[in-house]
């Protein structure tokens, strides 16, 4: 008679049933599993080595059991409260997580939601009115929740990852990034500066020659202003820490240097270069620059659509550097990009993108059905022989 080997012990086992189906068995933290329903002995132990193999490595062999798992709306809340040190934003994130998350998905538990439902919220945030754009943050908020609700074993899967096409297309940005309005000439850009009471042109000035976002104009203190080495160490924002997170060093360009240098003189050069003073009897923030800024626009008849302050600063900056053939790699640097993607935007105004000679590449005129201008060698060019008026071929 021969003697049944033993498993080594910690191994698993491997089972026959009834019916003749195999079955496997393992212990996993301390508590005993199993899965059946395999053909062959061969298939069981197959199965049986890769979990054992997973559980070696550190990670379980089966998803985790996640029924006495809370509800998204209990397990936002601190989730929330941990993003308040770490995201500036978080307040917005609890604004948009009660406004408009909480009502769809806080009464579900994380493997309750899917792809459908994920579509079904789009689709009712799109018929209230909101912009594709906003709903895109909306699901980027509830992506970011599950992949920490993954970490902490509470979800096996991401709902918002891998979403299809159909879904991803309704909440596709309509906003242009290269229509954004700019200050197209310089001589506009001085005028806003002399129109702007002080310290207004000031702020205006750091935005539209530094390329700084408003909340660190209003945030830069006088310690990170380098004016002999002629650089600012942008190091935090009047609303906490800087969007991208890592600070970055900005130069203080020429048309700059004047208007700080005489600023630090007046106004002693301590603390904030923009003082919490108040202006009409507001205190100086984002609404007084955008308000005081409209108003200029207004007078000086360069009121657009959609120029604002940060159009008519930040993003004036961007413009009129890359007019200037400025470096798209520095100004990526200077802007605080995290991918200089992001940058390419304003390679569109490049004045050399189409040079005069790349502009008669395809030699033709429409209207005669002639070869003419100049070709690509530089020859100048016209009518074949075929084409020239004679005697009939």
């Amino acid at each position: 008679m021969t003697k049944r080997r033993r498993r080594q012990w910690g191994n698993g086992s491997v089972r026959q049933r009834e019916g003749g189906l195999w079955q496997i068995r393992w212990r996993e933290n301390g508590k005993r599993r199993g899965r059946s329903g395999f053909a062959s002995c061969e298939d069981a132990q197959r199965v049986l080595a890769k979990v054992m193999a997973e559980i070696a490595h550190g990670r379980a062999g089966l998803p985790p059991d996640i029924r006495g798992v809370p509800s998204l709306g209990k397990l936002a809340g601190p989730w929330l409260d941990a993003r308040e040190n770490t995201h500036r934003a978080a307040d917005c994130d609890r604004y948009r997580w009660d406004k408009h998350l909480e009502p769809h998905f806080g009464h579900l538990r994380p493997n309750e939601v899917d792809g459908a439902r994920i579509r079904a919220f789009v689709q009712v945030k799109l018929s209230e009115g909101l912009a594709a754009g906003t709903v895109r943050i909306l699901v980027a908020l509830l992506s970011a929740l599950y992949t920490d609700l993954i970490e902490d074993g509470k979800a096996t899967s991401n709902p918002a990852r891998g979403l299809p096409r159909a879904t991803r297309r309704l909440v596709k940005p309509t906003h242009d990034p290269r229509t954004t309005p700019f200050v197209e000439k310089l001589e506009d850009v001085r005028r806003i500066y002399l129109d702007l009471p002080e310290p207004l042109n000031v702020a205006y000035a750091i935005g539209a020659f530094a390329g700084l976002r408003t909340g660190e104009v209003l945030g830069l203190r006088w310690e990170h202003v380098d004016l002999p080495a002629r650089r600012i160490h942008v190091r935090e924002s009047i609303s906490g820490p800087l969007k991208d997170k890592d600070s970055r060093v900005v130069p203080i360009l020429n048309a700059l240097a004047p208007v700080l240098i005489a600023w630090k003189l007046k106004t002693g050069g301590v603390g904030r270069v923009l003082p919490p003073m108040r202006v009409d009897g507001e205190a100086l923030n984002k609404k007084t620059l955008g308000r005081n800024l409209r108003a200029t626009l207004k007078r000086l008849k360069l009121e657009r659509p959609g120029l604002g302050w940060y159009e008519a600063t930040r993003h004036t900056f961007a413009s009129q550097w890359v007019l200037a053939g400025g470096s798209i790699e520095k100004l990526k640097e200077i802007l605080g990009h995290y991918s200089v993607v992001v940058t390419e935007r304003y390679t569109h105004l490049r004045p050399d993108l189409f040079a005069d000679r790349e502009l008669d590449t395809i030699p033709f005129d429409l209207r005669t059905g002639r070869a003419s201008g100049t070709a690509k060698n530089g020859a100048k060019t016209g009518p074949r022989r075929s084409d020239r008026p004679g005697k009939p071929r």
